[in-house]
């Protein structure tokens, strides 16, 4: 029997691109060496591995099972192509044999999961558009046009091979049912982000325990306590700031950033509560469930002067069409806070001034609810329209980081603030290539809370630098 025909390892590559594109390969009935398989093997998963370091933004770790687990569908997809390819010995014109159905395929599938991982990298770095990141159809077509491709593909290849009509329906089919099989329960990654622990996705997770809901148990109470008493003749401001998803650490960052701009610039030290999900504070901060809101805001009405002071309220999270306020502290469960069980809580602790902060999409939503003569309420984005700058790679959301870190490091009038902090982001917005339009910000000031400000505005302004 002769020896089959040898090419090069650079025409293996350039032929199994060119079965990427659904065209036919050229390569007769030539086999690759053993070593030019295992060539391929390495060369495309380390270009796999290096741009898995991309897709985690910040200190990661390489997992070699993370790595290792996903081998199993391709062993499987070996087995499936060797039960279907003829049994032909004799060299020809068409491409035969396992290692040969191997070199080309291993090589297709590279653009397309090029393709995969730069997504994941873009939205590890928040440079997706808004309606990809929150399962818009498109983002599901776009998936879809990938699972086809490559289906059609394999198909194609399949073909090339000679692999009968029936025969090559059967291994679509099968690779279709390991493709959602391996999407569905071996989501794993050669690349995991450094954590303390790591949950299911590799975020950071809360370990319950004794000692954390012991600590937790007179947490909210400690921060009630220590909340200094109102002063007579003077308007304070106390602070609620709560960031209940746990999931992503901008929400917790925005949370500290406004919580000491509150006791910096306004005047609020040791008269501001921070509430938060995160598995780095369950020791230091209470939780931001509904219940510990509640009783956060009646505490304070308890310390301040319901009739003269103010209540800042900032709540920072991802926001539903439902216009309820998404919470996760994975494994324990807490419920959305949706606007009429923030409105029933203020109402309840007797709070008249009230000024109201939603960073989150479909915020709008919240402002009737809220609304009245001696509120203030602001938003991230109308009822319509989602925000920007929440995803896993932000330092602070578009909202946030303009009208708090920005504007009112400048002014102490929160109008003027609003009114300079719209402009930015918008231009940012556009920069950023966020698709589902402008987010719109909005504001509604009551006119009795306006002269209350307007004094807190005065006499911060007069204070000693």
């Amino acid at each position: 029997m002769p020896e089959p025909e040898r090419l090069p390892l650079a025409r293996w590559i350039a032929e199994g691109l060119r079965a990427g594109v659904l065209l036919r390969p050229r390569v007769g009935g030539a086999q690759p060496t053993p070593w030019q398989v295992a060539a391929l093997v390495a060369l495309w998963s380390l270009l796999e591995i290096a741009l898995g370091r991309l897709e985690v933004a910040g200190d990661a770790h390489f997992d070699l099972r993370g790595w290792l687990v996903p081998w199993w569908s391709t062993a499987a997809m070996l087995l499936m192509a060797w039960w279907v390819l003829p049994r032909r010995e004799e060299a020809g014109e068409t491409p035969r044999g396992l290692a040969a159905w191997f070199a080309l395929w291993i090589t297709a599938v590279v653009p397309i999961n090029c393709f995969a991982q730069l997504v994941s990298i873009a939205q590890a770095y928040d440079a997706m558009p808004a309606w990809f990141n929150e399962g818009d159809w498109r983002a599901w077509l776009v998936y879809l046009v990938l699972w086809v491709w490559i289906l059609a593909m394999g198909a194609r290849l399949a073909a090339a091979f000679d692999v009968r009509p029936r025969a090559n329906t059967a291994l679509t089919a099968g690779f279709a049912l390991l493709f959602a099989i391996a999407a569905w329960q071996f989501p794993d990654r050669p690349w995991q982000p450094d954590a303390l622990a790591q949950g299911p996705e590799g975020k950071p997770q809360l370990q319950l325990s004794q000692e954390t809901f012991e600590a937790q148990q007179g947490m909210l109470r400690q921060a009630a306590a220590n909340l200094a008493p109102e002063r007579p003749g003077v308007v304070d401001v106390y602070g609620v700031v709560f960031s209940p998803y746990a999931n992503e650490d901008v929400f917790l960052r925005e949370g500290t950033m406004v919580t000491r701009l509150l006791e910096e610039r306004f005047d609020a030290a040791g008269r501001v509560m921070q509430l938060a999900n995160h598995a780095t504070t369950a020791e230091a901060l209470p939780w931001a469930t509904p219940a510990n809101l509640d009783r956060a805001i009646a505490a304070a009405g308890e310390k301040m002067d319901r009739e003269r002071d103010v209540l800042f309220v900032y709540l920072t999270s991802h926001g539903a069409k439902d216009f309820k306020l998404e919470a996760a502290n994975a494994p324990l469960a807490v419920d959305p806070v949706s606007p009429g069980e923030l409105r029933q809580a203020l109402d309840n602790a007797g709070i008249r001034h009230r000024v109201i902060v939603v960073s989150a999409c479909y915020a709008g939503g919240w402002v009737g609810p809220l609304a009245d003569e001696h509120t203030l309420v602001m938003t991230a984005a109308d009822a319509t329209h989602t925000s920007f700058g929440c995803g896993v790679g932000s330092e602070l959301t578009f909202f946030g980081r303009a009208l708090f870190d920005e504007q009112l490091r400048k002014t102490h009038s929160l109008e003027q603030a609003f009114a300079a902090a719209v402009p930015v982001i918008r231009e940012r917005e556009q920069a950023a290539g966020k698709s589902d339009g402008f987010s719109n910000p909005l504001m509604q000031v009551g006119e009795k809370i306006r002269p209350l400000l307007r004094e807190l505005e005065q006499r911060l302004d007069a204070a000693p630098k």
